[in-house]
């Protein structure tokens, strides 16, 4: 799957949305990735999964691990194709921990997949968790990297859309932004 198509997918779902947005990291931006719009679709999730797949299954990871809740679908869709163990870590007390039985074997190789990467804090997070269980990170895996290759989180990264999408400090918005409300999708 090429950028392109990948792009072309979130169009026709109406997942690439236009506007004012506040995004998980803080920052401001106008085009914002509602990966969950997209991903209600089966088979875009079975596609976008195949394409993901297709790019990591050398690497040979027996797991598959995804932060809650952006992860999720596309994290167990993933491991489904490589007909591997899915896991996931979620927030507790606002951290992300392995909760629900879920334990990670000393030495495992684990993937990390999440949807959307803009500066990479909860993949940050989630490779800490692998790290901490004595797992062994292989690398990560989004439908969407907004930062155009520029997050570096120390393992190997694959996208299926890598472009950079502009995004501003709450401080410094340009006028247009500045002039209209922001929106934070996702949140509610």
């Amino acid at each position: 799957m090429t950028n392109a198509e990948a792009l072309q997918l979130f169009r026709d779902t109406g997942a690439l949305l236009e506007g004012h947005f506040i995004l998980r990291s803080g920052l401001h931006s106008r085009q914002f990735f509602q990966c969950a719009l997209a991903l209600q679709q089966m088979p875009v999730v079975e596609k976008f999964g195949a394409a993901i797949a297709e790019k990591v299954r050398p690497l040979g990871a027996a797991t598959v691990i995804a932060p809650a809740m952006g992860g999720l679908v596309i994290g167990q869709e993933v491991a489904r194709q490589l007909g591997v163990r899915f896991i996931f870590a979620e927030k507790e007390d606002g951290k992300l921990v392995l909760r629900r039985g879920f334990k990670i074997a000393a030495g495992e190789k684990l993937l990390v997949v999440e949807d959307v990467v803009t500066k990479g804090g909860r993949v940050q997070e989630t490779l800490d968790i692998v790290r901490q269980h004595g797992g062994i990170p292989l690398g990560v895996a989004m439908v969407v990297d907004r930062s155009d290759g520029t997050v570096d989180v120390g393992v190997p990264m694959f996208s299926l859309i890598r472009l950079h999408v502009e995004a501003f400090p709450a401080d410094k918005l340009p006028p247009d932004l500045a002039s209209t409300p922001a929106i934070k999708p996702g949140s509610k």
